[in-house]
């Protein structure tokens, strides 16, 4: 979490009903590289991750099992996406 951002968490099926925006820095190759060893901690030990990721509500965070990451997009169970480029934070355990 970033100090000072009030976390407003939500479930991931919420995640549909956001309009997903730019993150103010563009960490997609940083996220990219950590949501891969999510998504192999989650495929191989049923870890989750937690993500923060911006909105034209705000920023909210969502704690998860990654399922796949590809390169502008993670992806969730249920077949919902998180552009990386929204992504504020990502945090393990």
């Amino acid at each position: 979490m970033i100090e000072g951002q009030i976390m407003n968490i939500v479930n991931k099926e919420r995640l549909p009903l956001f309009t997903f925006i730019k993150a103010d820095e563009d960490n997609s190759l940083k996220w990219h590289d950590e949501l891969k060893y999510a998504m192999r901690l989650g495929n191989e030990h049923k870890g989750k991750a937690t993500i923060s990721f911006n909105t034209t509500e705000g920023v909210f965070t969502v704690t998860t099992t990654v399922w796949f990451v590809t390169n502008t997009d993670l992806q969730l169970k249920g077949g919902m996406n998180i552009p990386l480029n929204s992504i504020t934070n990502v945090s393990f355990g």
